[in-house]
């Protein structure tokens, strides 16, 4: 009987600091994917890793995903009610997907004591089953990013993670240098971003913003990050088009300036006031909070159609009334501007409304 209780002594001895050392090779990392040129690759991408030898598995906990196959696709993704969703997926697959699309990826290994492993990793797994493993994407409030700082966040005390750098910056001055060699995409995505954008970026919302401040977290009053290396270094050449630029831009605008004729100026403002309902209409459909309340609505003014609409009926005194209140809206816009940011890209069209009114007014008048 003796023998049998040393036995059983040493056997659940040898139980125990084999699952504590199986616990402790456990390695639970953050994955930050490189930028690319296509739209939904231009600010990067977050997700989470776990690396366990002792069951040899390698998996990535992605929270970016999404189907090109979704029923009405667009219109769901710009009313802001498009369903992303968790999963979990081998770190080799996830490696030469971005490999292949020559995007660098850097990990930052976190030191997480084995309670705090274990839990993490059931959070995960949850989060990838059932009606969890699905979520409604929001810009800035809930992306890839924001779900890993959350779902971490979860197994550690008071919101460890959080935006360490907060300044007086906004977020869309954040975001404003991710498209430099993208003048087109950089104007459209300014124009469409409303009030809220200009708000101070108090969140962790970025994959490279929350990569820099994972560096200055602690834990325990110790860094957060134990390592951080880099698995897949790109050698990417930015794409530039030669069209894609400001000078198109004001080559057009110059153009329609220049030529003077009463249609191609009847056309370029009813562009601009479609441009300009769109925007309006959009905000009021929309769930996404980042396009509410957009001001450019004063330089691509709803009511410049009604220009072309009076210049049809000869209504001489519309025409100039008109003209008048959208020169009005443009000179307001002019002085909200002056502290944005996006006023840099805007202000060839600030300058050909000007132009163009100016113009239509003298000669109705």
């Amino acid at each position: 009987m003796k023998k049998l209780s040393i036995f059983l002594l040493l056997f659940f001895f040898h139980f125990n600091f084999a699952q504590n050392n199986s616990n402790n090779s456990i390695q639970v990392s953050i994955l930050t994917v490189g930028t690319a040129d296509a739209s939904h690759s231009l600010y990067g991408h977050t997700a989470i890793r776990v690396k366990n030898p002792a069951n040899n598995t390698d998996l990535v906990y992605n929270y970016g995903m999404f189907d090109f196959r979704t029923p009405n696709f667009v219109l769901r993704f710009v009313k802001g009610d498009m369903q992303y969703f968790a999963a979990a997926y081998p770190y080799n697959d996830f490696e030469y997907s971005y490999r292949y699309e020559n995007r660098s990826i850097y990990e930052q290994v976190l030191d997480l004591p084995i309670a705090k492993k274990q839990a993490l990793i059931k959070a995960l797994e949850a989060s990838i089953s059932g009606e969890e493993k699905f979520y409604t994407y929001k810009f800035i409030d809930r992306n890839c990013t924001t779900k890993v700082v959350d779902i971490v966040n979860s197994v550690l005390p008071k919101e460890t993670i959080y935006k360490h750098d907060v300044s007086e910056t906004s977020y869309r001055a954040i975001l404003y240098p991710y498209a430099e060699n993208h003048f087109f995409q950089k104007l459209g995505i300014n124009l469409i971003f409303g009030t809220k954008t200009d708000q101070q970026a108090t969140q962790l919302f970025l994959p490279f913003d929350l990569k820099n401040n994972l560096e200055k977290t602690q834990l325990d009053n110790k860094p957060l990050v134990s390592e951080s290396k880099t698995l897949f270094e790109a050698n990417r050449v930015p794409e530039k088009t030669a069209w894609d630029s400001i000078y198109t831009l004001l080559v057009v605008l110059a153009l329609i300036v220049i030529i003077n004729k009463k249609s191609v100026t009847t056309a370029y403002f009813s562009i601009l006031g479609i441009l300009g309902m769109f925007f309006s209409l959009v905000g009021l459909y929309s769930y996404h909070e980042e396009i509410y309340f957009n001001y450019n609505v004063l330089l691509f003014n709803p009511i410049l159609p009604l220009i072309a609409y009076f210049d049809w009926k000869k209504n001489r005194k519309g025409l100039v009334y008109t003209s008048y209140i959208a020169l009005a809206c443009l000179f307001f816009y002019f002085l909200f501007m002056l502290t944005k940011i996006h006023l840099e890209i805007v202000w060839p069209f600030m300058l050909a409304n000007a132009m163009l009114l100016v113009r239509r007014i003298y000669l109705t008048s």
